[in-house]
């Protein structure tokens, strides 16, 4: 195990209750992709934003979290692991954590692909090979570590353990398994795990069932709906794609819970009212391979297309019906996030993309080439910036701060 600690801000950052403006976990605070900031810039002067810092960290896809002034990801430098603590508003490197793990690119760059979760004074992050660290936030100090996949004897996805931890109470839930691994947070003891088959790649997402708390949990074949502190499966229902990928968070509204994968296989909303889940419409609509849709006001914003696919759109969608309202422009794939009535959207080849969530028609608001390389991880919103990533590594921190108060 490497440990590198970069200059002492590291001594003076202490550990706060997370602000309305920060984004501590993989698709913020409320587990949408939807930051609550208003007041941030969706245009530029001279149509081009500005650079506030710019970083390599490393090969990967791991998106930022960002919490108390501080952001933290993960990359790959061919031989281990790195996971970065930095100033967030400097790009300053506060502290980094190294432990072998490899590369492995297969058909793609290859990296790590979950994003840290922030808890308080604890980050938690999650390798493709299986393991887990908890870290303090401040330091870096290993809290603890365990390799779940080879503890457990868990099959390992074709493309290694790729969702974000999720922190429910006391416990640490993973993707892992056939609908998950439970730990408990302050030490790494295991509390409850499922099947050891091979993981889908999405993040635990929160919601409630037939009034019980509950996690969706995208396996490789199916959705299942799990009790996050016993980890039995309260429903599931089948969703197969070519490859077994299933990547793209679940979104929750109501009783509805929308799904979609890519290869081919589009989306549809599943309605779990009762616990007797029955899908309520399905179309090829959005093909989502990695980038989760974000639900507003009754309405889908997702990104249809493959990974590399030049023809890619985003298309709005009506979440009872799945009816298409518009579809944008062709132009590389990419992620979304959103914020303040407004979309958030990173092209595949680094154009970043703002433009108005409104169901009657593509509206664009602007447009600017931020970052070269492939881009597909999620941009984020955090404190009057946007962060985003390619990946080769690079981290672009742009200024979208407007001139009354960010939230």
């Amino acid at each position: 195990m490497r440990h590198f600690v970069g200059w002492t801000l590291a001594v003076g950052l202490a550990c706060n209750a997370v602000s309305a403006g920060d984004w501590p976990r993989f698709r913020g605070s409320h587990f949408d992709g939807i930051s609550a900031e208003t007041n941030w810039l969706g245009a530029w002067p001279g149509g081009q934003p500005r650079q506030l810092w710019k970083k390599n960290v490393g090969t990967g896809f791991s998106s930022v979290a960002v919490a108390d002034g501080r952001l933290f990801t993960v990359g790959n430098n061919g031989k281990e692991d790195r996971i970065y603590c930095i100033d967030a508003t400097s790009g300053l490197e506060v502290w980094v954590r190294g432990y072998a793990e490899e590369l492995e690119p297969k058909y793609y760059e290859g990296g790590p692909s979950a994003t840290p979760t922030v808890d308080g004074d604890r980050v938690f992050t999650l390798s493709k090979s299986g393991r887990v660290l908890c870290l303090e936030a401040a330091t870096g100090r290993v809290v603890w570590e365990r390799n779940l996949a080879k503890d457990l004897g868990l099959a390992s996805p074709d493309w290694g353990f790729a969702g974000s931890p999720h922190v429910n109470g006391d416990l640490l839930i993973l993707n892992l398994g056939l609908h998950g691994v439970a730990v408990k947070k302050l030490n790494g003891e295991s509390v409850w795990q499922s099947g050891k088959e091979a993981s889908g790649y999405g993040t635990p997402v929160p919601f409630t069932s037939s009034g019980k708390n509950a996690l969706a949990i995208f396996g490789s074949k199916e959705v299942w709906a799990v009790d996050p502190q016993t980890g039995q499966a309260l429903w599931h229902f089948p969703w197969k794609t070519s490859y077994e990928v299933n990547s793209a968070d679940p979104v929750i509204v109501g009783n509805q819970m929308f799904v979609s994968s890519g290869y081919g296989t589009g989306g549809g909303v599943i309605q779990f009212e009762g616990g007797s889940p029955k899908l309520s419409w399905s179309n090829k609509e959005v093909r989502s391979h990695f980038s989760s849709a974000v639900a507003i006001d009754g309405f889908l914003y997702a990104v249809d297309g493959q990974g590399g696919d030049k023809d890619s759109k985003l298309k709005c969608l009506e979440l009872a019906t799945g009816k298409v309202r518009w579809t944008s422009p062709a132009s590389e794939t990419g992620n979304l996030t959103a914020a303040d009535g407004k979309l958030i959207w990173i092209t595949g080849r680094g154009e970043l993309i703002i433009a108005d969530a409104r169901p009657d028609k593509y509206t664009e608001l602007a447009r600017a080439q931020v970052t070269g390389g492939k881009c597909w991880t999620v941009p984020v919103l955090a404190n009057g910036r946007v962060y985003v990533r390619n990946a080769a590594g690079s981290i672009v921190c742009i200024d979208v701060k407007g001139s009354g108060p960010v939230i």
